[in-house]
């Protein structure tokens, strides 16, 4: 029988018969790549699910399901709690970001606590693995180890042991023998994902599986694998930084958006507890023009940032507008609400936005600090060293009210400022407090008056 040939987009999973520049499912580029057609072999009998009858949902229990403490705060926190029992973690993030590091870390405690852990290493040797574990310390006797790339010979391994906790560093590199197609090919990571989803489930096995991530930032391989797995983690920033934050961007069991902040050392990756002291720890100690304190949540974990500006007179028909760690188009825009309600002519220069450690925000009540570090550089005015700012702007320049602003101002409180400048509606339901001097504003041209 002749084998047919088809064209598998690396980024969805579509497939069409001819091959084409762009892939018609997820509009991206060159992601077409050929492959054999081959029917997925159907799983296993013995890995299926036992049947069950239909159950009423007043009958089902609401109890959470049981986890496994980690007892590394940062990584229990983005987890929502700790591992959950029997669920499909994926971990992804650049080459050398400390993917392997933080897991191997992590099995270490795990062990520690008398737990059975079983580390799949496709990619490196035992010998490898051995030179990593004695730098970071991690010798325990719990944690069992096995170099293969062989999905069926992974699987009959795992159910002898029978471990509490399962890692697979990395599924791009896990090939089943029932298929022809090479190692890290959609059909190959779609069908061992599955096996190994079904192994999970059946025997209650905690599973975490590590991905590739591309220069473009999103998983290597077909991103059914995001639909499959339980939680998604992602390692960001660039590796030359000193520090990592692990981000969940999927859990079914916690809260998505969470960050869990580490330092990578001679010894690992250490967790950072005071975020807000870590990323405002280079802050200058003199009062300089262009910067301004923000107060960001990520999840549920306040933090302060630097935001910085330069405001430089352009000599350019269009001037640049460049935003590192915050999206350049809500600063176009924020720039020109500040041009229309407060008379500042930006049309004619530079801005450059940046935050300051390298730290990517995603949120709006950062707004505030934005528009008064550039009014801030334009002006050559410094903001008074010892203020936070905080608010989200509207296009008419008033200020909307954001979430969790107690937190807020408690943090801004712990790092030692004594000015706080919020949104007025935010102040109704704020609880009086003499540590801080809260000021309340409703539009941009009262923070202007009172800051400039």
């Amino acid at each position: 029988m002749k084998k047919k040939t088809v064209f598998v987009c690396a980024e969805c999973g579509y497939n069409t018969q001819k091959w084409l520049g762009q892939c018609p499912s997820c509009s991206q580029w060159n992601t077409l790549h050929e492959e054999i057609q081959e029917k997925t072999p159907a799983v296993h009998q013995d890995l299926v699910f036992q049947q069950e009858q239909p159950r009423h949902l007043s009958n089902i229990s609401s109890e959470n399901s049981p986890r496994y403490q980690i007892k590394m705060a940062e990584l229990d926190r983005v987890l929502g709690g700790g591992l959950v029992q029997g669920s499909l973690t994926l971990i992804g993030g650049e080459p050398g970001i400390g993917k392997s590091t933080l897991l191997l870390q992590m099995m270490n405690h795990l062990s520690s606590q008398k737990l059975k852990v079983f580390y799949i290493s496709a990619e490196e040797s035992l010998n490898q693995l051995k030179l990593r574990a004695d730098r970071l310390g991690a010798s325990q006797k719990s944690l069992f180890v096995l170099s293969e790339t062989n999905l069926e010979r992974i699987m009959d391994q795992t159910q002898k042991m029978s471990p509490h906790v399962l890692v697979v560093d990395s599924i791009q590199t896990i090939f089943s023998s029932e298929l022809e197609s090479a190692p890290g090919t959609v059909a190959q990571i779609r069908h061992c994902a599955a096996r190994l989803m079904y192994l999970a489930k059946k025997n209650n096995i905690s599973t975490i599986l590590v991905g590739h991530v591309t220069k473009e930032g999103s998983l290597a391989g077909p991103r059914v694998l995001e639909h499959l797995v339980d939680t998604v983690l992602y390692f960001d920033n660039d590796a030359s930084l000193s520090f990592r934050i692990l981000r969940a961007t999927k859990n079914r069991f916690g809260s998505t958006h969470e960050i869990g902040i580490f330092e990578m050392s001679e010894v690992g990756l250490l967790e950072i507890h005071n975020a807000s002291e870590f990323f405002l720890s280079e802050r200058a100690q003199n009062q300089v023009a262009g910067t301004a304190v923000v107060a960001s949540i990520e999840g549920t974990r306040p933090f302060l940032v630097e935001i910085q500006s330069l405001v430089s007179a352009s000599h350019l028909a269009s001037p640049r507008r460049t935003a590192l760690g915050i999206d350049p188009t809500r600063v176009s825009l924020l720039l020109a609400v500040l041009q229309k309600a407060v008379g500042v002519e930006f049309s004619t220069q530079d801005v450059y936005v940046n935050v300051a450690g390298g730290l990517k925000i995603q949120e709006r009540a950062v707004d505030l600090g934005i528009m008064l570090s550039a009014l801030s550089s334009f002006r050559n005015a410094p903001l008074q060293h010892n203020i936070c700012v905080i608010g989200e702007v509207g296009l008419t320049g008033e200020l909307r009210p954001v979430r969790s602003i107690e937190s807020r101002i408690q943090e801004a409180t712990k790092l030692g400022f004594t000015k706080c400048l919020i949104p007025l509606k935010n102040m109704k339901k704020l609880k009086t407090t003499n540590k801080i001097e809260v000021l309340g504003v409703s539009h941009i041209r009262e923070a202007v008056e009172i800051l400039f």
